[in-house]
């Protein structure tokens, strides 16, 4: 029987032992990616002057049965953070037991949100009228501006003499950031020539009310990005034996942990979804300043049938993209390949991986805080140094 989980080790015979035991799962290699050339980075920095080393671990089996992504996975994960691959890899070991992580892509929409500033608060809603009679024409100048970005909406916010306008797209394999702001910008243009008002108007491309970057309740109630829930029912005797848990306790135990977060004022509820997302963001090419609005993971468990586990994430806010930016890169198209993230439907493919390794992870997590496992992990795997004998 093929061994489930990586070998374990960290000589250099240890990583070319992983290698192999990857491409014997994947049919993917990691290692022959050509370094990139300065010329390779242009469009993503500016000012270059070299590169910084990061380490890459890939965890797993993470085996969904998703709107998109179906099978099995093994994700490539960029940290510096000791025990984070290991935990993820048995929270995802764990799920695999007991069949997997169902996911399902609910949307994808992502927003820019300028504002216009009129003279008096007469003006606004009159304004607001003429959007909505004049959108298709708004919609084809914005569109003009991408092959694949769509516009599908104009939602107007009215505040005293000024209009907020979130408009809304869909941004296909794309994360999109760039592209809906060239958009908003060519349709703002667009309406100041053509909105004919006797007293003199401006607007500001960006207003903060689309919360890009920013941790938002708007955010966690209408979305931004993809938008992803996960669930996996585990068997009792799987928790017991992997986690050497038992479902009421792991319940009992986390509503302490949501009962802190209220009362800490934590917009989400979860334990670390960011260290997910930042390891998976920086291993396949993501901008890693979304992890600040994208780790708004909503995390529920309750028991079932007694003695089993079900435990279900939301991640409202998913900036991911299979093209453009860093996805290109060598190393990160590559990881991109492990993930079969490539082509039609790649971005949504992505979402579901992300949600669901970050499901796993927080079931492993939120495992060694329960059964006071937590610093003993860390302690065990931290590196010491060698002359003092301590850190």
């Amino acid at each position: 029987m093929a061994r489930a989980l990586p070998p374990r080790g960290f000589e250099e015979e240890d990583t070319q032992k992983r290698l192999q035991w990857l491409e014997d799962k994947t049919g993917v290699r990691l290692d022959d990616v050509k370094p990139e050339q300065p010329s390779d980075y242009q469009g993503i920095i500016e000012n270059h002057v070299g590169s910084v080393n990061m380490p890459m671990a890939v965890a797993g089996p993470l085996v969904l049965s998703g709107s998109y992504a179906q099978g099995e996975y093994y994700v490539p994960l960029c940290t510096l953070e000791a025990t984070l691959s290991m935990s993820m890899s048995r929270g995802l070991y764990l799920t695999s037991l007991s069949g997997g992580i169902k996911t399902r892509h609910l949307k994808q929409e992502l927003s820019r949100s300028p504002v216009f500033i009129f003279d008096d608060i007469e003006d606004a809603p009159e304004f607001r009228l003429w959007l909505e009679q004049n959108f298709e024409q708004i919609r084809d100048v914005a569109e003009a501006t991408t092959k694949h970005g769509k516009l599908l909406r104009i939602d107007p916010y009215l505040m005293q003499n000024s209009v907020i306008l979130d408009f809304v797209y869909y941004t296909a394999e794309a994360a999109g950031q760039n592209m809906v702001t060239i958009a908003t910008q060519a349709a703002c243009q667009y309406i100041y020539n053509a909105y004919d008002c006797e007293k003199p108007f401006h607007y500001f491309i960006e207003c903060n009310f689309n919360c890009d970057k920013n941790p938002a309740t708007k955010t966690i109630l209408l979305g931004r990005g993809h938008q992803v829930t996960a669930s996996t029912l585990i068997k009792g005797r799987y928790l017991k034996r992997v986690l050497r848990a038992d479902a009421e306790g792991y319940v009992r135990g986390w509503r302490q942990c949501s009962r802190g977060s209220q009362l800490a004022g934590v917009v989400g509820m979860n334990m670390h979804v960011s260290n997910a997302l930042a390891a998976i963001y920086m291993a396949t090419g993501q901008d890693v300043a979304c992890v600040s609005e994208n780790a708004l993971g909503s995390m529920d468990m309750e028991v079932r049938n007694g003695e089993d586990l079900y435990a279900s994430l939301t991640m409202p806010s998913l900036t991911v993209g299979t093209i453009g930016g860093g996805t290109g890169l060598g190393q990160q198209r590559r990881n991109l390949e492990l993930l079969g993230c490539v082509g039609e439907n790649s971005s949504k493919m992505l979402a579901e991986i992300v949600c669901g390794a970050a499901l796993g992870l927080e079931l492993s997590l939120g495992a060694s805080v329960l059964t006071n496992e937590f610093a003993q992990a860390h302690d065990r795997y931290r590196k010491r140094t060698v002359l003092e004998g301590k850190v």
